[in-house]
């Protein structure tokens, strides 16, 4: 974040009148072509994460376990897109916060809440995929509904906790003398830490739970590929008999499917966590133009998920036609076959 414009101490800002914008050179063309770029991002990632809300919540034979983790992850995902893009749309493009102190201090809770959510229910479908591919006997019985109520509850509530803790009680910024004279001189409003928080930000919450994703992730495709080399090596016979203790042929590709939300996950956040975690010792030098692309990166994130349901999904895009066409409001339509191929 650069400082460099800022006043040197508060006795330099106007008091008792409205405050001034950060200076910026940005023309109104260029303007006008990130408010369109950012509103087809915030359009994709609301839509598309609504259909899959809708596809889960509606038709009985989505309701599983790994499922309703990824509706809970959907509605993470359109909440980004539906309450935090617009204001951090505004933000970017025009370098400026016109919506008062109060609602930056909620902006940055719930938009650091809803990030940190994300990761939790990636680590959650990771375990869920875990059990399905390398111990599919006891699958149903450590994967039971109230598990993953459990784990639902742990997804949503220490995030919030965390951010909504971190931010209201400003110990983010705590010792940044020179953001807080930012604030108190311009609309300004971003997410920022001192070495501390950063820190432990990075460590816990990215570095931590991703290094876990990947080892799990790594044990599911050393197993999956065990599974299909058993497999193709027994006779047609004894096929029935051997399937029943090993992964399906389904969850298998589950697996994978979700291992490359994981794969986009870790790159579209993984540069706004190093900046998170580097920014601090290079005193804050960090360009703002270059910390709100790696925020949108991340963001970007929640536009992929839908997608990639959309391109390795068959159900989803079944669903999507049944909505589409509006068959999804007629008789029984809950109960319709969305997995033809398993008849």
């Amino acid at each position: 974040m650069d400082l460099t414009y800022i006043p040197e101490d508060l006795s330099s800002c106007p008091k008792f009148v409205n405050k001034s914008c950060p200076p910026t050179n940005r023309s109104f063309h260029i303007r006008v072509i990130m408010y369109l770029v950012m509103t087809g991002v915030m359009i994709i990632t609301i839509f598309g994460n609504l259909v899959i809300m809708v596809s889960i919540s509606h038709f009985k034979q989505l309701h599983s376990p790994t499922n309703f983790l990824i509706l809970s992850m959907a509605t993470t995902d359109f909440l980004l897109g539906s309450v935090i893009m617009p204001y951090s749309m505004v933000r970017s493009v025009e370098s400026c916060w016109y919506f008062g102190d109060g609602f930056c201090k909620f902006h940055m809770s719930f938009d650091m809440m809803l990030s940190l959510t994300s990761i939790f229910h990636l680590c959650s479908i990771a375990i869920d995929r875990f059990y399905a591919v390398c111990y599919p006997l006891y699958y149903t019985t450590r994967m039971t509904s109230s598990t993953i109520k459990r784990l639902l509850a742990f997804c949503w509530s220490v995030p919030a906790l965390f951010s909504f803790g971190l931010v209201l009680s400003e110990a983010n910024v705590s010792g940044m003398q020179s953001y807080k004279i930012l604030v108190a001189c311009f609309n300004f409003c971003a997410l920022t830490f001192n070495k501390f928080w950063g820190t432990i930000l990075f460590t816990t919450c990215f570095f931590t739970p991703g290094s876990i994703m990947v080892g799990i992730y790594g044990k599911i495709f050393i197993v999956s590929k065990q599974h299909a080399r058993v497999i193709s090596h027994v006779p047609e016979s004894t096929k029935g008999a051997v399937k029943k203790h090993l992964s399906k042929k389904k969850d298998r590709k589950a697996a994978k499917t979700l291992g490359i939300v994981m794969g986009v996950f870790l790159a579209c956040w993984l540069p706004c966590f190093l900046a998170v975690l580097i920014d601090p010792y290079l005193d804050y030098s960090t360009p703002i133009l270059i910390l709100d692309l790696l925020v949108w990166l991340g963001y970007f994130n929640s536009t992929c998920n839908s997608l990639i349901h959309g391109f390795f999904y068959p159900w989803f895009q079944k669903a999507l036609k049944y909505i589409v066409s509006g068959k999804i409001f007629s008789s029984h339509s809950e109960t319709a076959n969305l997995f033809p191929e398993a008849h």
